[in-house]
Order: C-alpha cells, then structure tokens, then sequence
C-alpha cells in the first residue's frame, strides 16, 4: 500500500521520543513532504538533562528536519495528566495552523502517562484525520506493528547517529545501535523487506479509488 501526507505532522512528549519512534521514517520523508515535529516538553525542568535541548535539534539535523519545523512545548515533564484541557487546545491551534493530513504519535501500548495522555488528546483533536503511534521501547507493554513501513539502510543509519547525538542517554540500553537496528530488522522480517519501522493503527481515514 502507498500512502503520503502533503503535511505530516509528528508529535512526541520528550526530546528523542520522536527519533526513538520513527527517526527512520521522519529521514525517508523530510525531503519528500512539509514535515513538522513538535515535543511537548523540553525537559528543562530537569537539572540533569539540561543539555537535551541541543542535542534533540543536533539529532532532528541529523535526520534532516529544518530548525524552523521543530517545535518544543510549554509543559512540564511527568505531569502531562494534570494539563490535559491545555494540551488538547495546544494541538487544536496545531491543527488550525499546520492544518495536518497525516499525524504520529506515542503508541497505545505505551505506560509512560505523559505518553498516553497526548496521545488520547491527539485522538480527540484530530477526529477525521490519519494517525498512527509509534513505540518508545523503553516504556512500551505489548506492542505489535500492524502498519509497517519499509525504511531504506541509509535511513536506519541516519537514525542511529541522530540518536547518537544525545550524549546524556548515551549510556542507556534503549540508545544501544544494535538494539534500534535489529528493532528495524525485526520489523522489516515482518514485512518481507531488509528494514521497516512499524506503527499502531489508531486511525486510519482512507478513500478506495482505482
């Protein structure tokens, strides 16, 4: 199945989530399509993690997405539960300005509750539009792929040195090369081709035409 967005946009709840979902995939598309990425925390609240700002535009570089298509958030990490209102009207202004045909977001499976509280937001302020959830290893319970996107090499490449870039994580097992590779391989195997990154269907809004 083919499928394209004119506008697809990509949102995340911390700095890498994108990257460590779908870096792959943002990589094959950035150069074909209007992409935006927007992280609703930039975990600057953190005195640990004071350099994850840099380091996710220094990744999103990488992967070939413009400084002016990332968008970092106002809220605050671990407590998205408590600012559900102002993060469902967050993404209605998205909606309104980016005007999205095609959105990713965490997965269902996914126990972080910053994680799943923007992604049931993401569903009630895109009604009528496609969105699919990617998986954050890390905190996922029970994910299986059932929209698998066939990804090239250079495309894994680019997301392993994108995620390199975070030298605060660096020594965290979900930033491990061979584990995100053989994610992509273990995901290709399931679609018959060399690499794949793969989604949650949350919905899929489609037109059967000849």
């Amino acid at each position: 199945m083919n499928f394209f967005g004119k506008r697809v946009l990509f949102l995340g709840a911390h700095p890498d989530d994108i990257e460590l979902g779908c870096g792959a995939l943002l990589h094959h598309i950035a150069k074909q399509t209007d992409v935006l990425c927007v992280t609703l925390s930039d975990n600057q609240k953190n005195p640990d993690l004071q350099n994850v700002k840099d380091e996710h535009y220094a990744s999103m570089q990488v992967l070939g997405v413009p400084r002016e298509k990332i968008v970092l958030g106002p809220f605050t990490t671990r407590v998205f539960p408590d600012a559900r209102q102002e993060i469902l009207e967050y993404f209605l202004k998205l909606r309104k300005d980016f005007k999205p045909d095609l959105i990713f977001v965490h997965s269902k499976n996914d126990l972080h509750q910053d994680h799943l509280t923007m992604t049931d937001e993401a569903l009630r302020a895109y009604r009528g539009i496609t969105v699919l959830g990617f998986d954050v290893v890390r905190s996922s319970y029970g994910f299986f792929p059932h929209f698998i996107v066939e990804v090239s090499e250079e495309d894994v490449n680019k997301k392993i040195e994108a995620l390199s870039q975070y030298e605060t994580y660096r020594d965290r097992y979900y930033f491990n090369a061979e584990l995100t590779r053989s994610i992509m391989v273990r995901h290709g195997a399931l679609a018959e081709c060399p690499f794949a990154e793969g989604f949650d269907i949350l919905r899929i809004v489609g037109k059967f035409e000849k």
